[in-house]
């Protein structure tokens, strides 16, 4: 199988195990290919942790999951320099965050310390212990997830850490038919019948997709569009008066790199070896909507960065 056959399989059977949420399972496999992290925020229930235990199952990887809690030490997840007595020596035990696949689950309920010990894996693949830096497999995501429920206990992701997830998803709950087709599954389930496995994909293939994605075509004006709009974020005044009262602050260069290689991936996984507006369009919230700081007077006036993000898609001309 090609890699585009072997992630389009790979789409068609997590459908099939995680019913109602194609957009959390089209995002999770974007940020595979785009080398991104995902930060998913949704109600208990909706599926978020079974979605990455699922896509671990699916892949030649290995994965570990995180509960964040308030007493959780940066150390819980980076691993520390354990001394051995017998040789007077120390030696570095390594924490979970030495996976390919990493869950981290409810990361809000962990105080800021703990969430940026996160930083430097996210952003540079590898970790820093005392004077000693270790590489992350090649292979290497983190997909957070956060309860919008409840807010006692929690706290709430610092700029410079949501900056480093690629997008940020919203979920919802599935419509009726989809609930059918849950508890049929869980019956299922439950009676152990015999459900198909999924023969995993090797890493190599993850990789082989993930260059072709890089090769997947996009315009000099579709670029240059793309462009504008993070721009626009910035600069709200020069497209809208009444936007740049909204807008505290813009998107950062990461924002454009974000936007580019996900609308590649968008394009990839929809069998077009070029990327179209709707690519970029269809993905621009996820990329953008964390990178946005919206003013106090927008917050007052119960505006949303989803909202806003709209007024600027009108404004920005298409070429």
């Amino acid at each position: 199988m090609t890699p585009k056959e072997s992630f389009y399989a790979l789409k068609d059977f997590m459908n099939s195990r995680i019913i109602g949420q194609p957009v959390l399972i089209e995002r999770l496999l974007i940020a595979l290919l785009a080398d991104g992290h995902l930060l998913v925020e949704g109600a208990p229930g909706l599926a978020k942790t079974k979605a990455v235990k699922t896509l671990a199952e699916c892949v030649e990887a290995n994965s570990h999951r995180i509960q964040f809690t308030p007493d959780l030490l940066p150390a819980d997840i980076t691993g520390s320099d354990v001394y051995r007595p017998e040789t007077n020596t120390f030696f570095f035990q390594k924490g979970p965050i030495f996976q390919n696949l990493l869950l981290a689950d409810e990361i809000n309920r962990a105080p800021a310390k703990v969430q940026s010990a996160l930083l430097e894996a996210m952003g540079e693949r590898q970790v820093t212990i005392g004077n000693q830096t270790y590489q992350l497999p090649e292979l290497f995501m983190v997909m957070a997830t956060q309860n919008p429920i409840e807010n006692e206990g929690t706290y709430s992701l610092p700029e410079a850490q949501l900056d480093r997830f690629m997008m940020y998803v919203k979920i919802g709950y599935p419509d009726i038919e989809s609930e059918r087709k849950i508890l049929a599954l869980i019956q299922a389930e439950e009676k152990k019948e015999n459900l198909p496995p999924f023969p995993k994909i090797r890493q190599s293939v993850i990789f082989d997709a993930k260059r072709e994605v890089l090769d997947t075509y996009m315009s000099p004006d579709l670029q240059e569009y793309l462009i504008q709009f993070v721009i626009a974020t910035r600069n709200p005044a020069a497209y809208d008066k009444d936007l740049a009262r909204l807008i505290a602050f813009g998107a950062s260069p990461r924002g454009t790199i974000a936007l580019d290689i996900a609308s590649r991936a968008m394009a990839w996984l929809n069998n077009r070896d070029y990327v179209m507006p709707s690519d970029i369009q269809s993905v621009l919230k996820d990329v953008l909507r964390h990178r946005i700081i919206l003013s106090f007077e927008a917050k007052s006036e119960g505006y949303t960065t989803d909202r806003v993000l709209d007024m600027l898609v009108q404004k920005v001309p298409l070429p």
